[in-house]
């Protein structure tokens, strides 16, 4: 049977900046939500509704394909400018990338 991605995790909006003890935040980077699948040496590169973003990453998936079968990864990919030491807005500039048709 082929493994499929899981359904991704939304982040919920608080109200309360305090956390509850054991919960975690985390910024808006404003990049891409992408989840990651390893099955069978073919990574599966996704945006959170489902589009194909294997084209516009290729270096991700060549990455991706060194971890071990049945890994998942889900999360934001993001342009980091390390002059300034922060995130760029992935859709923005010249280093603009578009997810997929």
């Amino acid at each position: 049977m082929t493994w499929t991605l899981p359904e991704p995790t939304l982040a919920a909006p608080g109200s309360d900046p305090a956390l509850p003890p054991g919960w975690a935040a985390e910024p808006k980077w404003d990049g891409f939500r992408a989840a990651i699948c390893i099955d069978a040496d073919t990574v599966m590169l996704r945006s959170r509704r489902g589009t194909q973003m294997d084209p516009a990453f290729p270096e991700i998936v060549v990455g991706t394909a060194q971890l071990p079968d049945k890994s998942a990864l889900d999360g934001e990919l993001i342009v980091w400018d390390w002059e300034q030491g922060a995130a760029q807005c992935a859709w923005d500039g010249p280093t603009a990338r578009k997810p997929g048709p």
